[in-house]
């Protein structure tokens, strides 16, 4: 059954907003997956979750690209890491169908955490590049990442994007905006992983997510030419917001559960 039009319009505004806020610093699914979850209840949630693999998926691939052309990406440690995240995220979606993620949340509301107060108590993280590191330092540090944050994007999700631009800021010492860039790339490769996965399964709503997909790129289109333009503080800001915003889901989340249980 088909949404109406009303609510397919709905749905591509939310996609819109996710594929704005993805594209500078990842979190889009914040916005998108609640929004189908609580417009289209009467379709499982895998499928409904598998549906939103394909908006993500493109408008992250116009982010990727419209960043490539004014970025300097450094191929050599993206490609493998590409590789070992789409491997990573495949496994996570299968293991997904085997064991359950609830203890995700709460682990994933503490980190989160952290990384926000890091963050707003350093102003300079993240505003240029401050690491020198060796060739095979780097490729360390990317593949162990890549492995790490592309399971946890098949297995749970949320706040994929945020932690890849933190690891590559953190870890390898990138500014805001060539993290950012880099991201998308591994953030592609994640969201390929669990797109094949679920369509394989049937778990796609095609009629929902073309619409949704075309909406998620022309968000995707303005925030990566805003992020080009507004530059590293501007990002390191839209960063802590996102992050806060994560932060209040999980813990609202995590407090309606909690409730639930008691009744």
């Amino acid at each position: 059954m088909t949404p109406d039009t009303s609510t397919l319009l709905t749905l591509c505004g939310f996609s819109f907003l996710a594929g704005f806020i993805d594209s500078i610093v990842g979190g889009g699914g914040l916005v998108q997956t609640p929004a189908i979850l609580f417009s289209l209840p009467q379709y499982p949630v895998p499928t409904l979750l598998g549906t939103t693999k394909i908006p993500s998926a493109v408008g992250t691939l116009l982010g990727a690209i419209q960043y490539s052309r004014r970025v300097v990406m450094h191929w050599a440690l993206l490609l493998p890491m590409m590789a070992v995240a789409f491997a990573a995220a495949f496994t996570g979606s299968w293991t997904l169908t085997h064991v359950p993620n609830t203890f995700m949340r709460p682990l994933a509301l503490v980190i989160l955490v952290g990384v926000f107060l890091y963050t707003l108590l350093k102003p300079d993280f993240g505003q240029h590049v401050e690491r020198t590191l060796s060739l095979r330092q780097q490729r360390t540090r990317t593949l162990l990442m890549a492995l790490l944050i592309g399971f946890y994007d098949g297995f749970f999700g949320p706040g994929t994007g945020s932690f890849l631009v933190l690891g590559l800021v953190g870890l390898l010492g990138f500014d805001f905006l060539r993290a950012s860039a880099h991201a998308k790339w591994v953030n592609l490769s994640t969201n390929a992983a669990s797109l094949i996965f679920f369509i394989n399964r049937g778990s796609v709503l095609f009629a929902v997510a073309i619409p949704m997909a075309v909406a998620n790129l022309l968000g995707a289109f303005v925030g990566v030419r805003l992020a080009l333009l507004k530059g590293n503080g501007f990002i390191r800001v839209f960063f802590l917001c996102v992050i806060a915003a994560t932060i209040l889901r999980f813990a609202y989340d995590l407090w309606v559960t909690a409730n639930g249980a008691r009744m």
